[in-house]
């Protein structure tokens, strides 16, 4: 069989992360399904484009049917901006990141000290308010270590100092927290199922904490790592003080690090269970129905490298599909890991745009482009023969 003919009854699945800085994922679907169509004009090709929680989760849920809905809220730095949720049949997913997160700071401006998720707490206020009664919240790309502190306060709690005014944005002032009074959150909180989607397990404090491993990412410098993460435990202690010991339990728990603290913020105040980020999308996404329909998946992210093995997409994807005895391949940017490791993730080849072209920025700027010749090369060495 020669190129425009697909073997018989082949179905793909194209269910891969954005390629960070250059494609989202919905266009590194729509940039794979060119590229195998061009050779294979009839392929059965179906998308999913996925998340892992981060940013460009809300985009993936709504690239699966999930309706987008526009909020105002409290950027980080305390002014207003747009950010999005996704809902669909009483289930919504927030992505914190929308509204706290990096993407929405000017360009190298970053508040390691004041940055606040107040704005996060005011997007699953909005999607309380629409009959959300359950809500996936995605974390990861935050500018904040607040320990979610914001969020708490947008949603009804008090945080206060000694002289019984509100603590100040971000994580810095809660080294003055005093008092937390719970008692006033959101009653719908109660009866609603939020689940905690991340893809790190860092509990909030020590050298594996969020100011520790994140917050040079967030601009900290090392002082402002220690006031942080001093803070952080302080924070831990005054709520362990109003909700009972629970709550020192839960700073040392997976993901109670996760984005800056917010995690454990949902847990102890949200009542949130904490799930791998990658393994809550698929099943909100339907990825089971999808990959039960497909005789090969094409998975992949930007860069395929250590941090993929822990909890990123195609590693999710990959596992998945292994499973259910179905091949994978990936795409990616760029690739350093080596090939005992993709087998036993699951990846039975990459193909990567440093195999086209060595020049990363190049790979950065024609992404698109040479996305689609990798997928020629795979419809070529896969749907025909």
């Amino acid at each position: 069989m020669t190129d425009g003919a697909a073997t018989e009854a082949a179905r793909v699945l194209v269910a891969a992360d954005k390629f960070k800085g250059s494609l989202t994922a919905v266009q590194v679907a729509e940039r794979v399904t060119a590229g195998l169509r061009r050779v294979v004009p009839g392929a059965a090709v179906e998308t999913l484009p996925v998340a892992d929680g981060g940013d460009g989760t809300v985009a993936a849920a709504v690239a699966a049917g999930f309706e987008r809905r526009e909020v105002r809220v409290t950027g980080p730095l305390g002014d207003e901006l747009t950010a999005a949720y996704a809902l669909r049949d009483g289930t919504a997913v927030v992505e914190m990141a929308e509204a706290s997160g990096l993407q929405c700071l000017p360009e190298g401006v970053f508040a390691p000290l004041t940055a606040t998720t107040y704005g996060t707490g005011e997007l699953l206020r909005a999607a309380l308010d629409a009959g959300a009664r359950a809500i996936v919240l995605g974390v990861g790309g935050s500018a904040t270590t607040d320990g979610g502190a914001g969020m708490l306060t947008a949603l009804g709690a008090r945080l206060l100092d000694a002289a019984g005014r509100p603590a100040g944005p971000g994580g810095g002032a809660l080294r003055d927290l005093a008092t937390a009074d719970l008692s006033g959150l959101d009653t719908r909180l109660a009866t609603t199922e939020i689940v905690l989607a991340s893809d790190v397990d860092n509990p909030l404090t020590g050298p594996k904490g969020a100011a520790a491993v994140y917050g040079p990412q967030k601009g900290a410098a090392p002082e402002d790592v220690r006031t942080l993460d001093a803070a952080l435990a302080h924070y831990a202690t005054v709520l362990e003080r109003a909700v009972g010991p629970g709550a020192a339990d839960l700073a040392l728990a997976p993901g109670a690090g996760a984005a800056g603290g917010i995690g454990y913020g949902a847990l102890v105040g949200l009542g949130a269970g904490f799930r791998p980020g990658i393994e809550v999308m698929l099943d909100v996404l339907g990825f089971a129905p999808a990959l039960a329909r497909a005789t090969l998946v094409i998975t992949g992210e930007g860069s395929l490298d250590e941090q993929t093995l822990h909890g990123k997409a195609p590693a999710g994807v990959a596992s998945a599909a292994r499973a259910a005895g179905v091949e994978v391949v990936a795409v990616c940017g760029r690739l350093t890991l080596p090939p005992h490791a993709l087998h036993r993730a699951g990846i039975a080849r990459v193909y990567a745009l440093t195999d086209l072209e060595p020049d990363p920025a190049v790979c950065m700027a024609q992404a698109g482009p040479l996305l689609e010749r990798l997928a020629e090369d795979i419809a070529r060495e896969k749907l025909t023969r």
